[in-house]
């Protein structure tokens, strides 16, 4: 696969998707993800312009990490996004590792991590992971009923070394993209619904939207789209 020539065209796609919605293409930022391709992937998409990462799982991101780290400069760094589901026995490796821990999806999971960022003395930045589409087999916060998912928001703003910034979500599993136009919309009012209640955190970020249904999510608000198939092909099974 040529790396450098599908992100060329996953950026170009972006910038027609952040037009259509007239939105600045420079509002959407590209997570190349990772998973299960070797560190050389990492270093072809960098030379190539990406500079965000997301992997699934701390074991295969923490040797990726640091192999591929070399390549990147303190003016012009790789950063690491968290996009899988964390397990709490690997939040104090998480949080060494990543950047920004997409996945946070329990109020445990957030204590743990504000643990282990006030003993790094690390401000981390995390976003709240929702299941928007009621998939009982996808991790992330139920928004519904609201009281409850409010609740566990107001406590972990409460955590002083964690920075919320957002909400992320994984689409729905559908025959078409236009179909996952409701959860994409759901979780940008679910956002704005939050920051009219919590003002003081950030929300800036909404991360949704992979190879198959990054362009609905643009137009839906997106933030971050977290995209590896369109830049590095099939993974191997």
């Amino acid at each position: 696969m040529d790396v450098e020539r599908n992100l060329t065209s996953v950026l170009q796609r972006i910038t027609l998707a952040a037009e259509r919605a007239q939105r600045d293409p420079k509002e959407v930022r590209l997570v190349a993800v990772t998973k299960t391709f070797p560190v050389e992937k990492v270093i072809a998409a960098y030379a190539a312009g990406a500079r965000d990462f997301g992997e699934n799982r701390v074991e295969e991101a923490s040797e990726k990490i640091l192999r591929a780290q070399t390549r990147g400069s303190a003016q012009d760094p790789l950063r690491w996004h968290l996009i899988g589901h964390l397990q709490r026995r690997k939040a104090r490796e998480a949080v060494e590792l990543f950047d920004l821990i997409q996945s946070v999806d329990t109020v445990k999971l957030a204590e743990t991590c504000n643990r282990h960022a006030l003993a790094a003395s690390k401000q981390l930045p995390i976003l709240l992971q929702v299941n928007v589409a009621r998939d009982q087999h996808k991790f992330g916060f139920g928004a519904e009923p609201r009281g409850d998912f409010f609740e566990a928001v107001r406590a972990i703003l409460e955590l002083p070394a964690l920075r919320v910034q957002g909400l992320m979500t994984i689409g729905p599993l559908v025959a078409a993209a236009e179909e996952a136009r409701p959860a994409f919309r759901g979780l940008r009012e679910l956002r704005d619904e939050l920051a009219a209640r919590f003002p003081r955190a950030e929300w800036q970020e909404l991360s949704m939207g992979m190879t198959d249904d990054f362009a609905v999510a643009i137009e839906e608000g997106a933030t971050i789209v977290r995209i590896g198939r369109a830049i590095f092909g099939e993974r191997a099974s």
